[in-house]
């Protein structure tokens, strides 16, 4: 099924993990897909030259989606380049995770700013376009730690949590023009991030979710092709999990 043909996406922090999959999974239901990452590097280019491979027009920028200026003139550029922008995914994140007595306040500072600022700028940038268009979906990836915290991610916690309800705030504001809002909040998701752990904490992670196993980026990946499409015409301020049954 072609649900996102012709649409246009865009994905920041996509060249790896969770964002990766999101780039493949729109272009494998007929979207052109724009990503960014800090830098243009090999993973960057590999994903580039494999989405065009999929029949699709496809781009990677190199941007800092926490820098306001650098966002806004993504954003330009990706319309620029592909003509609209119908879908925003605001991936974007870091992990700096320690206990709060030892956390530092360039600890809090980072993150707070690559995890929820960036959705401000990004989300900034793209609803002038969205506004004039009448229509768009915008998909904030939160956690369940920002539903339930999380000990050693104070920072984290926080950044995820603020993004839900930044989520449903603009979920209000722009839904009388057609602009659909929503988060979805992974659990325990297997990715290179989660590949650096020691086999006896993912072993803990296993036992406390009710399937009893992580989850593949792919499984955050169909819900936000289900977000973006028009199969969620009436859904917006809403947030989802994919854990696993862990958020129960």
């Amino acid at each position: 099924m072609d649900l996102l043909q012709g649409k246009t996406a865009l994905v920041t922090g996509g060249s790896r993990g969770i964002g990766k999959a999101i780039a493949l999974a729109f272009a494998g239901v007929g979207a052109n897909v724009a990503f960014s990452d800090l830098a243009y590097d090999d993973a960057a280019r590999e994903l580039e030259k494999e989405l065009n491979g999929m029949g699709v027009k496809a781009k990677a920028y190199a941007s800092d989606a926490s820098n306001f200026m650098e966002s806004e003139n993504l954003v330009n550029e990706v319309v620029a380049e592909f003509g609209s922008i119908d879908i925003l995914v605001n991936n974007a994140g870091i992990t700096r995770d320690t206990l709060m007595m030892r956390m530092s306040e360039e600890m809090w500072d980072d993150v707070i700013r690559i995890n929820l600022k960036s959705a401000f700028n990004l989300t900034k940038a793209a609803q002038k376009f969205m506004l004039k268009q009448r229509h768009g979906s915008i998909i904030n990836m939160s956690s369940i730690v920002g539903l339930a915290g999380n000990a050693g991610q104070a920072n984290y916690a926080a950044s995820k949590a603020g993004m839900i309800a930044f989520t449903k705030s603009v979920a209000q504001e722009i839904g009388a023009r057609n602009i659909r809002v929503n988060a979805i909040a992974p659990g325990f998701i297997e990715t290179e991030m989660t590949a650096k752990l020691p086999e006896d904490v993912k072993k803990e992670w296993a036992e406390k979710i009710p399937l009893k196993k992580g989850g593949q980026p792919e499984d955050v990946a169909n819900l936000a092709i289900f977000l973006a499409s028009d199969m969620a015409s009436y859904i917006t301020g809403q947030v989802i999990s994919v854990c696993g049954g862990m958020n129960r």
